[in-house]
């Protein structure tokens, strides 16, 4: 094992002598540098292999690894730095575009914001023939790019170039995680997802979260929302949007579409919950935060609460000022959709079960309580 570990090591440190690498690579190479200096075993060692009498390993490149090793490396790479090593050589190239590398990078980054409807989204999208990865994006031009932009564009050399030399064709596979991760960043792919107080905080929309499409400014690693068009309201677009206000949809359903709830029959004071809401049949709905409150004639004592056995629920909003006609609303416990023309529509409920989606909400708590 000791072998093995000093051969990768002494390898991956020889060869980035000899390249320009980014700054990833540098630091790497410092890293290993100061481990062979504070270790008197190691640093023996590196100066035996400088010895004209032993010059095998000053010859070995990163491909002379063994392949559980140089997998481990580009394991580690970030996504600049699996771009970049894609350009040393064809060989290289065709492990660093692996969907099992970009799968991570696609998770760690994307998973949490991207849901069901975002990868449908993106199987129609790359069966356009409006997809091309190295094309002009609208929000840039030929202005300028990001790093990860001009990374795309060498990258793209390098496939023309290899196609040109080999005389066959050889690109990033448009279904591949790689072109999915690159889209996502450069902003050309628009998903679906869903946003905390849209409207850089209308008063209007305060805890609620709506659906919008979503597009990504790399420059200021933010979001562009596009909203539907509501009734005769014209679509809204919203720039600026931060990685904090955003979620995948919990619900795999239009927002159209009445969520049936499954959990109304056991809703009790203190129960956090989301509740569709539309102000009239031709809106969309959005989720509004609320708790479930104790009716009028019961004192609130844990002891003597008998609300659980009611037919009808009270749901509070308690992010409106006490007398407010926003504040409380009851629905029964057979609710599907409640409302009128005046205070609106709600429709669906979801008992929030989940601690960090109950913190989620809190964090978008209004600075003052709202009229």
């Amino acid at each position: 094992m000791l072998l093995y570990f000093l051969i990768t090591c002494l390898s991956f440190f020889f060869f980035t002598k000899s390249l320009s690498l980014p700054p990833w690579a540098s630091e790497t190479k410092t890293l290993l540098s100061f481990y062979f200096i504070e270790n008197p075993f190691m640093n023996t060692l590196h100066q035996t292999t400088h010895d004209p009498a032993s010059p095998v390993l000053d010859q070995m490149s990163v491909l002379d690894l063994p392949e559980l090793a140089l997998d481990c490396i580009l394991d580690l790479l970030p996504p600049s730095g699996l771009c970049s090593m894609a350009r040393v050589c064809s060989s290289l190239r065709e492990r660093c575009v692996s969907d099992h590398l970009w799968e991570k990078h696609l998770k760690t980054k994307w998973g949490k914001i991207l849901g069901p409807a975002a990868h449908r989204e993106w199987q129609s999208y790359i069966s356009s023939s409006t997809y091309h990865l190295d094309s002009p994006h609208p929000k840039t031009g030929n202005l300028g790019f990001a790093k990860v932009i001009s990374l795309i564009r060498s990258l793209s050399s390098v496939f023309r170039d290899d196609k040109q030399r080999r005389g066959y064709a050889s690109s990033l596979p448009l279904d591949s995680s790689m072109s999915c991760y690159l889209s996502l960043e450069t902003g050309r792919f628009w998903f679906p997802a869903q946003v905390y107080n849209r409207e850089n905080g209308h008063v209007g929309f305060m805890l609620s979260c709506y659906d919008a499409e979503l597009s990504y400014d790399t420059h200021t690693d933010t979001f562009l929302a596009r909203y539907p068009p509501h009734g005769r309201r014209a679509a809204a677009v919203e720039k600026g949007v931060t990685w904090d206000r955003i979620r995948a949809a919990p619900i795999d359903a239009s927002p159209h579409h009445l969520y049936v709830s499954d959990s109304l029959k056991e809703l009790k004071p203190g129960d956090h919950i989301e509740i569709q809401w539309r102000r009239n049949k031709e809106f969309p709905y959005g989720w509004w935060y609320g708790v479930v409150g104790h009716l009028e004639s019961c004192d609130g004592d844990l002891n003597h609460c008998h609300c659980q056995l009611s037919e009808t629920v009270v749901l509070e909003f308690n992010q409106y000022t006490v007398g407010s006609r926003w504040r409380r609303t009851m629905v029964m416990r057979d609710h599907k959709e409640e409302g009128n023309e005046e205070d609106g529509f709600y429709g669906g409920i979801r008992k929030l079960n989940c601690k960090e989606e109950v913190a989620m909400w809190k964090r978008h708590w209004p600075c003052s309580i709202l009229e």
